[in-house]
């Protein structure tokens, strides 16, 4: 950052940038693994080459889907306007001095949150995107930690505490940005209107200003800061590069494949790196469009609006749907309009489903009648639901991945015969993986290596080295085996893991598998108690919140708390007796809030509150 090349420096540079990863598509195009199953993939160079190829390729068919209001139906965005307000926004943020600056950026996943990203990670500095469930503590201290010299805020909430931010004089913050503002509120005290500043950099171009069209990017370059989930004073941020994404972006379609006519529903938030590589960059570079998602509530609703072909969610978005499609087909089973459905009470929970194609139809709308796949990430998915939906002919694959990574490592092919959804996922294209410190179970550390692995954590050396070793190698802190045909499997987490009395390690992640398997128990989250002798919480711990449709289905309507707790302490046993002594799980808490969760609906596990009832 900050360098300057000559212009005949530059297409060097840019020239060996387009064989090096042209000699990788080519190397992927001629592999022997046919689980890699797309490999007509073209070359891109860095994200802002990805924009403008895109804009060239896909001209005016739509990009970008958003809804103005409720009652209004989605607008779209083509990839020629989006390059085009990109080219507008990168040049006036130059023009305000903010070249390779540090920017930050929050709010809904939106057309505006996705034109800052291009335009910062195009030509102007490096883009921080803000957990926007933070509070304004928090965000002043990654407003500190990241450097931050302008934030761009895509709602109210957000810009009202950056005004804060800004006037405690505490940071090095000189321009709030809002896309909620028309005009600017205080241009000489740096509160700016997100459209104003656009409409100045169309001005500045229409003059011929060419600052951000000519602006020199290096893909090796740092391009992002990803602050790790967490307290704000634990949490790292994750260096990426333009190559990173782009790369994990690119690798990832090996497997899965978005295209021109496809459209994505965008429902996690985007400054998640799942979100931002696997949706965002992945249907820029496809031609793909993405409708989205005004929030959870809205879920349902839009989604039948938006009629998409391809969803990505964290599992907990998928059971939901599964339970409550579960419920409805067993309130029919009476009418005998799903005569063919098996319920296997051996498992429970899982249905074999032959279910004549009107009724999986009938299914399918529910997602707007047109998905053909859907992606599970974020944390592990139960095989089983998965398999549901793949029963269903829609496709439902589940990956691995870590914001240290860019950050999708693994995938399941898009193809039935190569799905295995009890593992993460098949290892990308020049992906290596090594397990490390095995056990007598062939069980160790999961290690990566690869282009999409991060630079390190920002200004944070001792880290970096914690994790980060001399040969490349990124250690996870996640246990689990590789299997022959290189698809990792997941164990547990080492800082979960539950010392037993004897020694041993307990995975909270296995037992927590367990457990969701009974159709009575919603969510859980398992712990080690307390190893006082003379404490009641020794042992293993569940905290569970219970399903009360299946509750209902099975107690009838009006059950007591005493009857929902037997049955479950009824299941508890009943797994307890398949588990070796170590394992047994000694005390159930049922809970009846909802657990505290990260933005991608991840139960805090130290949360000492998720303990509890």
């Amino acid at each position: 950052m900050g360098r300057t090349f000559t212009e005949a420096e530059y297409k060097n540079i840019k020239r060996r940038e387009r064989e090096v990863i042209g000699e990788m598509l080519d190397q992927l195009k001629n592999s022997k693994d046919r689980r890699y199953l797309f490999r007509d993939k073209h070359v891109v160079t860095d994200l802002k080459d990805m924009l403008n190829q895109a804009a060239e390729r896909y001209g005016d068919t739509t990009f970008l889907k958003q809804k103005p209001s409720a009652k209004e139906p989605y607008k779209e965005y083509s990839f020629k306007r989006i390059l085009n307000d990109v080219n507008a926004l990168g040049t006036a943020m130059i023009d305000l001095g903010l070249k390779d600056k540090h920017i930050g950026l929050i709010g809904r996943n939106s057309v505006e949150w996705a034109e800052t990203y291009l335009a910062i990670t195009g030509g102007v500095g490096v883009v921080v995107p803000l957990d926007r469930e933070l509070n304004e503590s928090e965000l002043q201290q990654l407003t500190a930690k990241g450097e931050l010299t302008a934030v761009v805020t895509i709602n109210d909430k957000y810009y009202d505490m950056f005004k804060n931010i800004k006037a405690s004089g505490e940071t090095d913050l000189k321009y709030v940005i809002t896309a909620s503002l028309r005009e600017d509120e205080d241009k000489d005290n740096g509160l700016l209107s997100w459209k104003e500043l656009r409409w100045t950099g169309t001005k500045l171009l229409a003059n011929g200003v060419k600052s951000y069209l000519k602006a020199q990017i290096v893909n090796t370059d740092l391009a992002a800061i990803l602050f790790t989930s967490g307290t704000t004073g634990v949490s790292k941020g994750v260096m990426l590069s333009s190559r990173n994404l782009l790369l994990d972006a690119i690798l990832c379609q090996s497997m899965f494949e978005a295209r021109p006519g496809d459209t994505c529903f965008s429902v996690l938030p985007m400054h998640h790196a799942y979100e931002c590589t696997a949706t965002f960059l992945t249907c820029l570079y496809s031609g793909a469009s993405i409708a989205f998602c005004r929030g959870l509530k809205y879920l349902r609703k839009d989604i039948l609006e938006a009629k998409p072909t391809i969803m990505l969610a964290v599992p907990i978005i998928y059971e939901n749907f599964y339970n409550k499609i579960i419920k409805g087909l067993r309130d029919k089973v009476s009418d005998k309009i799903l005569l063919r459905i098996i319920l296997d009470e051996t498992e429970k929970k899982h249905l074999r489903l032959r279910l004549p194609k009107k009724v999986g139809n009938e299914i399918k709308k529910i997602f707007g009648g047109n998905m053909r796949a859907m992606i599970s990430g974020g944390a592990a998915a139960d095989p089983r639901v998965l398999d549901f939906f793949c029963d269903l002919g829609i496709n439902t694959l589940q990956g691995y991945g870590l914001s240290e990574c860019s950050p999708i490592v693994a995938l399941n092919p898009d193809k039935r015969k190569y799905i295995k959804n009890a593992s993460a996922g098949h290892l990308l294209p020049f992906v290596e993986c090594k397990i490390e410190n095995k056990d007598e179970n062939g069980i160790g550390e999961i290690c990566f290596r690869g282009p999409v692995i991060m630079m390190g954590y920002y200004k944070d050396p001792e880290r970096t080295a914690e994790v980060l070793d001399s040969e490349g190698w990124f250690h996870t802190g996640d246990l689990g085996y590789l299997d022959h045909d290189n698809y990792v499997f997941i164990t547990g987490r080492a800082k979960n893991v539950i010392i037993a009395g004897n020694g041993k390690n307990v995975f909270p992640e296995e037992l927590e598998a367990y457990l969701l398997e009974t159709p009575y128990i919603e969510e859980c989250m398992v712990w080690g108690g307390d190893s006082d002798p003379g404490s009641e919480w020794n042992g293993i711990c569940a905290t569970v919140r219970l399903n009360k449709d299946a509750l209902e289905s099975k107690l009838g309507a009006n059950y007591t708390d005493e009857q929902a707790y037997a049955l479950v302490e009824h299941e508890v046993d009943r797994i307890n007796n398949s588990m070796p002594r170590f394992k047994k799980i000694a005390h159930i808490i049922i809970r009846k809030r909802e657990f505290d969760k990260t933005t991608g609906l991840k139960i805090r596990r130290f949360v000492e509150d998720n303990k509890r009832a």
